[in-house]
């Protein structure tokens, strides 16, 4: 999967609204990626490694897997 632009130095970004984290140079489903991307509430980490993302309290996302889509708190 293609990178997107504002992303585009970041392997990890999360979806504040699931509290789920993608790898980006791993996951398929482009579209997953863009809905959350577009709408403002993606989140890179820094580092960007899965252990900053964990400890921020974000799971990674495997496919089919799906949580409750939450309004962002910030």
């Amino acid at each position: 999967m293609e990178r997107p632009l504002r992303f585009e130095h970041s392997r990890y970004v999360g979806d504040k609204r699931t509290q789920l984290v993608y790898d980006i140079d791993e996951w398929q489903d482009e579209a997953t990626v863009n809905e959350f991307v577009d709408l403002g509430v993606g989140l890179a980490f820094g580092p960007d490694t899965l252990a900053e993302a964990r400890n921020r309290g974000y799971t990674l996302a495997r496919p089919g897997k799906r949580r409750l889509h939450r309004k962002p708190r910030a």
